[in-house]
């Protein structure tokens, strides 16, 4: 019982030593010199030719959270579909109280206009 205690501590020292470790082993070995082009900005290789013309949509990054919520979904259902047999009703239940819920977050981000594309 204890052993699994021992490796469970070994895991987090080492955890908790890998951060410092790899900083200073960073500031050892990483260029040190200036150079200006480290301060211009970089894009996947491309030269920016123009300064941004207007504001960015935050629509991207909305899609990217609704999506996150909605696939987290998948994580929770997917022990539940393997284990059906062995829960009974009891989970056929809880995950019905968890997919009635999930059904009111997917209204509500529609009323909100979260999944409408133009605007």
């Amino acid at each position: 019982m204890a052993s699994s205690y021992i490796a469970v501590g070994y895991l987090f020292v080492i955890a908790l030593l890998m951060v410092p470790v790899t900083m200073i082993l960073g500031r050892f070995f990483r260029p040190s010199r200036f150079e200006i082009t480290k301060l211009e900005p970089y894009e996947c290789g491309i030269e920016i030719k123009d300064a941004p013309k207007g504001r960015i949509s935050v629509h991207f990054y909305i899609v990217a959270v609704v999506f996150l919520v909605f696939d987290v979904e998948t994580v929770f259902l997917f022990p539940w579909a393997v284990a059906f047999d062995k829960l009974g009703l009891f989970g056929f239940i809880e995950v019905g109280i968890f997919l009635l819920l999930l059904i009111a977050a997917y209204i509500y981000a529609y009323l909100k206009g979260a999944l409408r594309w133009e605007e």
